[in-house]
């Protein structure tokens, strides 16, 4: 029979619990902090402290005094032994509160001591060790979120959870890719798939961690470049994720299995299914493929307005919404959509001022899409500021170069040769410290359009050939096409019409298959003049023609973007967005919002032509009861 200290503790308890299952959460707050008028013992105290903290944290907004509980909860336990449910999670709900708070400077000595206590227990060391690595990797301190994944592999290989070793090994992984120290990511990544490969235990688990590691050999390749040679594991990773992803599949908690130290995932499968739409589309985009990248892209929108109507509204999702609406302002510069890129980087900017993290750690990439519009609409001064901002802001060497070699492009047609002789050792192809292999072709690509616009037409060819042969390596479709379509305009200046076509012909039918409107339209420019040279009237006239629906499209979608409010952020370098910003809306929302619209549309057609109708009636009316009365339409009685 239960003493009568733990019958009044235990009523209170199942009073409280009672109340919160009936959403009545004051109520289960107040027999909850009834417990301390008892003056109970420092074990039932810190767990209702605990109790309270994580109430007023999921119930209300009422987060100081959560935190005041959940700090005495973890002042309380820690010189408690054989108490760690509640000391450690404690420590590890009250640092989570801290970091929300950006207060992180008090989260990790807290979970240091956390890891320090917990060796004996598997699950919540290993826990702790991945929430204080997770803290570092978010300041950048990923040297020291590494070195805390290596001794949590190390702990978990010891202790006996396989599973959880290759989850640590491929955490490392990840951060040393963010951290784009691909030297050491490479043997790390063999150890991995090897493991992975050799795994003898639950299937289930062996397709999870198989799912994890190959979207990290995906990113590693896309980040290097290497378009053509991520295929195969891009394809692997799509069959799995289809696995995961069928009804029969079980729940994550099947997947982690009894071992308390394997209970863990990287994210739930719902969560992976959008992380493979974002590389196909990351992929879609590097190869040129822009009708893929949209149709993926919209799924993946999709997929994650689904799990943000339901419980799943983490704030990864918001993650992977910028980084999908980024891909597809790029999507749409390049088949000359400007003011769909406006309405999608309008979007972008609603997110990020929702999330001010989230701005901190994309304001770079924001600049640089805004300076790629503003170079699509010709603002020059607009396209150099916000590179430069880019520049300032970011500390991605890729990043600092790929705003490096647009600047470039910014200078060489305004002729500002100082300004180009001052930047040219920061994209020299042979000197680039990039890995990545595109944009080191991209780099021959710029040195070749700055021979060209000097005339030195042999040096040109030279860097162009060296950027086909690279870009046909990997399969970097609008790099050839741009490449070849330069060649062409070479082979031009020089009378080579034969050469020159020979250039043209397959620029344009790659630059038709991307869509990218802007090569089509210097393409057909060049063809034009071809024809012309070869009396051929007829061809000349087509590609006329078609020279001018290029131009017409054009222009139409500049006036368009240049007339939008969204336009001025190309003015935008620092403090408040200088437009009007409207809540996110997904692609299948658009879509339903475009059917109420055109539903509404419809509507007032109908009451107008009602209206005309009875217009028209009574007029009709009205002439009948002039005919009936002379005088009425002012004709002699």
């Amino acid at each position: 029979m239960a003493s009568s200290q733990d019958a009044w503790y235990l009523s209170l308890l199942g009073l409280a619990e009672n109340f919160r299952t009936s959403n009545r959460i004051k109520m289960c707050i107040q027999c909850l902090q009834a417990v301390f008028s008892f003056k109970p013992p420092p074990r039932v105290e810190a767990r209702t402290h605990l109790q309270l903290g994580n109430i007023l944290l999921q119930y209300t907004k009422n987060t100081d005094l959560a935190r005041t509980h959940l700090e005495q909860a973890w002042l309380l336990s820690q010189s408690i032994n054989a108490f760690d449910d509640v000391k450690f999670e404690a420590a590890s709900v009250v640092a989570e509160l801290y970091q929300q708070q950006n207060q992180s400077n008090l989260a990790k000595p807290i979970l240091r001591k956390a890891v320090e206590l917990s060796q004996h227990n598997i699950y919540w060391h290993c826990r702790l060790i991945f929430q204080l690595a997770q803290i570092h990797a978010v300041e950048k301190d990923y040297e020291l979120a590494s070195s805390l994944l290596g001794v949590g592999v190390d702990y978990a290989h010891i202790s006996s959870a396989a599973y959880t070793r290759v989850l640590f090994l491929l955490s490392r992984c990840m951060l040393l890719l963010i951290d784009k120290k691909i030297t050491e990511v490479s043997p790390l990544l063999t150890q991995a798939g090897y493991l992975v490969d050799n795994w003898q235990s639950s299937q289930y688990q062996k397709e999870y961690l198989k799912v994890f590691f190959l979207v990290l050999q995906v990113c590693h390749y896309l980040m290097a470049g290497q378009v053509k040679s991520v295929k195969p594991c891009l394809k692997q990773l799509q069959q799995s994720i289809l696995t995961i992803m069928q009804p029969t599949w079980p729940s994550d908690e099947v997947v982690c299995g009894s071992n308390m130290g394997d209970m863990f995932i990287w994210m739930p499968k719902e969560q992976l299914y959008v992380v493979v739409y974002l590389v196909t589309v990351m992929h879609s985009m590097q190869a040129g493929y822009m009708d893929k990248a949209q149709k993926y892209t919209d799924k993946a929108l999709a997929q994650i307005e689904k799990l943000k109507a339901g419980d799943n509204k983490t704030p990864i999702l918001s993650v992977f919404q910028l980084m999908l609406l980024e891909n597809m302002v790029m999507c749409r510069l390049v088949t000359g959509n400007k003011s769909q890129a406006l309405r999608e980087m309008s979007q972008v900017c609603s997110i990020c001022q929702r999330h001010p993290r989230l701005l901190n750690s994309h304001r770079p990439q924001l600049h640089m899409l805004i300076g790629l519009y503003a170079m699509s609409m010709n603002c020059m001064d607009a396209a150099e500021m916000q590179f430069t901002t880019s520049l300032r802001l970011s500390q991605e060497r890729e990043l600092w170069t790929f705003a490096n070699l647009n600047l470039a492009i910014v200078y060489l047609r305004g002729k500002r040769d100082v300004e180009l002789n001052a930047l040219l050792d920061r994209i020299n192809p042979e000197t680039l410290t990039s890995h990545s292999h595109s944009l080191r072709a991209a780099a021959y690509y710029v040195q070749g359009l700055q021979s060209f616009f000097q005339a030195r037409y042999n040096e040109a060819k030279r860097y162009l050939r060296e950027t086909l042969k690279m870009a046909n390596a990997e399969d970097l479709n609008r790099l050839t096409s741009c490449s070849l379509v330069l060649l062409g305009h070479i082979f031009l200046s020089l009378g080579n019409s034969r050469e020159s076509m020979n250039m043209v012909t397959p620029a344009m039918q790659l630059a038709s298959k991307i869509p990218d409107v802007h090569v089509q339209l210097w393409a057909s420019a060049i063809l034009k003049d071809l024809y012309r040279m070869c009396n051929d009237p007829v061809r000349e006239n087509e590609a006329l023609q078609m020279h001018s629906n290029f131009s017409q499209t054009l222009l139409k979608d500049h006036f368009q973007s240049s007339e939008m409010p969204e336009h001025a952020l190309i003015s935008w370098t620092d403090g408040q967005f200088p437009i009007q910003l409207k809540p996110f809306v997904s692609p299948p929302q658009q879509h339903h919002l475009h059917l109420q619209q055109q539903q509404q549309l419809h509507m007032q057609q109908q009451m107008h032509l009602q209206q005309q109708s009875l217009h028209m009636q009574q007029q009709h009316m009205q002439l009948q009861s002039k005919q009936q009365n002379p005088a009425a339409l002012g004709l002699p009685s």
